[in-house]
């Protein structure tokens, strides 16, 4: 199975996560009145600040928002300012053979890697035309597989759609449709750590028998934490970075842009 670095079972890992960066071919694309590239840069700047030595870098779903090669080519370009190895995974805005276009000759797809002393395993939840997701028999039967060729190793599994509710009520139809299946294999195996996803611009961080259960910020615009109808939150982009120790605890925290300004244009192009 591949592996990310040199790092052996006794060190620990430093991962980070990018989530929704919603990019569009164009340089002066914006969602919702925010320029979704400059965020990421400021993103990405905040992250070489705090960050020196990265071991991996998850994507997890929405890199694009208009769907073009072009997109995530830009955000190939732009995450290579942080030297780190990354891994992809679709959300509900992605167009995956795109991606996979723009991800040609690099391991950016590949769907399991171990870091440290830890497996992650990277699951495909986006359904085409479709903003709920499902995990399908295949990626379910190859979570299962993951988890069983490593019972030594702790798990971190990753997908784009929340599997949970965040208490946010217009976001409850549109998140993972399945979460009974994903439980069901989970609970099999005792040496799954953690679980994080993207998809609801907003910290989440909670737990389910033993297994932590975590969201983080967009790259670009928030979702207002505990919203029943869709409103866009004033915080400002993040991202979550997370040490994975050897005994399979695990270390967690969201960082955010400071001095960012903007105001939402609920008339754009909406989300």
């Amino acid at each position: 199975m591949p592996s990310v670095s040199t790092l052996t079972t006794a060190d620990s890992a430093l991962l980070v996560q990018l989530s929704d960066s919603h990019l569009f071919a164009e340089a002066q694309g914006t969602l919702l009145g925010m320029n979704t590239r400059d965020s990421l840069q400021r993103v990405i700047e905040l992250v070489r600040q705090q960050q020196p030595q990265i071991d991996l870098i998850i994507a997890s779903g929405d890199i694009s928002q208009d769907g073009t090669l072009e997109s995530y080519q830009q955000f190939r370009d732009l995450t290579r300012q942080l030297d780190a190895p990354a891994r992809w995974i679709p959300g509900n805005h992605d167009e995956p053979q795109l991606m996979a276009e723009a991800a040609v000759q690099s391991a950016l797809l590949e769907s399991v890697v171990d870091v440290g002393n830890w497996r992650v395993t990277l699951l495909d939840s986006a359904v085409p035309g479709s903003v709920p997701g499902f995990l399908q028999d295949e990626q379910l039967q190859r979570l299962a597989c993951s988890l069983s060729e490593t019972p030594e190793r702790h798990h971190l599994v990753c997908f784009h759609h929340h599997p949970v509710s965040i208490g946010c009520a217009w976001m409850e139809p549109i998140g993972l449709r399945n979460p009974d299946a994903l439980f069901a294999v989970l609970d099999r195996f005792p040496q799954v750590r953690a679980v994080l996803w993207g998809h609801v611009h907003q910290q989440f961080d909670e737990m389910r028998n033993g297994v932590r259960l975590m969201a983080s910020p967009s790259t670009c615009i928030q979702f207002e934490p505990g919203s029943e109808d869709f409103k866009v939150g004033m915080q400002a982009p993040g991202y979550r970075w997370l040490r994975l120790l050897p005994d399979g605890q695990l270390e967690t925290g969201v960082e955010r842009v400071t001095g960012f300004e903007f105001e939402v244009d609920y008339g754009s192009n909406g989300y």
